[in-house]
């Protein structure tokens, strides 16, 4: 048994409790895959990160991402989550200004966020699948959120390492209505938008965002895979502006908010993160 330095964070907050939390166990590197997951499942949370030294030589560091069902390439609010801890623990990038992470997907960039400088975004990594949703899927979206005709205006997958697809829908009022049938669901992993009438003007949210798991027939607080891809999309197609915020787990009791910006070629996911709990865990 060995003992390692221990964060739990909250993440796409400033206030605690009121965003995503994630759990971070520093120095995992003799950590086997068994016990890393064994720990995701006892804490329970929608992921658990474990540090650990990178194989790559442009990376600062290398993080296993965990559910309590099993391992994820690339999770978004982990990322961010981890970054702010392994620098909180004296972490040094090797370029000035960017952080490296190294992950299932590959190297992600992660840094101060312009708009922000308190603030940490993640590059968004490309999608693993795109594309319009299949008919039979997006019939089975549309029963399972018993939606009404009409009300999906586009839909996509919007897959980054997760499994995402996504449907845009008519407003954010519907989208917070939103009682998914779990069972017609099924193992899907759903992403559901839609826009606010007043949003859009400074921090004032563009759009709602909800994150249904169908196959752990759960709703993810705020997620920032979800987020990125989503952007990726609504941006390429017109839908959203080059910036903007969405708001996430209103219907959880949270107040998410992630901030996307499109520089170039890339997408920035940003969002805050404070620390809720510190101290040393024996695995």
């Amino acid at each position: 048994m060995s003992t390692h330095r221990f964060d739990q964070v909250d993440v796409f907050t400033a206030v605690p409790l009121k965003g995503n939390p994630l759990a971070v166990v520093h120095g995992a590197g003799g950590l086997d895959e068994a016990t890393m997951a064994a720990f995701a499942r006892w804490t329970n949370l929608s992921e658990t990160t474990f540090l650990l030294p990178p194989t790559d030589a442009a990376a600062d560091y290398r993080v296993c991402i965990f559910t309590p069902g099993g391992e994820l390439p690339f999770a978004g609010h982990p990322t961010l989550g981890t970054c702010w801890s392994w620098l909180a623990a004296g972490g040094q990038p090797r370029a000035d200004g960017v952080v490296v992470q190294q992950c299932g997907v590959g190297l992600v960039r992660v840094r101060r966020d312009a708009a922000q400088a308190s603030r940490l975004a993640f590059a968004a990594p490309p999608t693993r699948r795109s594309g319009p949703l299949e008919p039979d899927v997006l019939a089975r979206v549309v029963r399972a959120l018993q939606l009404p005709d009409g009300a999906v205006r586009d839909h996509q997958w919007v897959d980054n390492g997760p499994g995402w697809g996504a449907v845009l829908l008519d407003s954010a009022e519907r989208v917070l209505a939103l009682k998914p049938d779990w069972p017609a669901l099924g193992e899907m992993k759903l992403g559901v938008v839609g826009p606010h009438a007043a949003g859009g003007r400074d921090d004032d949210p563009a759009f709602e965002l909800r994150a249904f798991i169908g196959g752990g027939m759960y709703e993810d607080p705020v997620t920032g895979s979800l987020n990125a891809s989503v952007a990726q999309w609504l941006m390429r197609t017109g839908v959203a502006g080059p910036a903007y915020v969405a708001a996430q787990g209103a219907a959880l009791g949270r107040a998410g908010r992630v901030h996307l910006r499109r520089e170039g070629d890339d997408v920035w996911v940003g969002g805050d993160v404070v620390r809720c709990v510190r101290g040393e865990v024996s695995l």
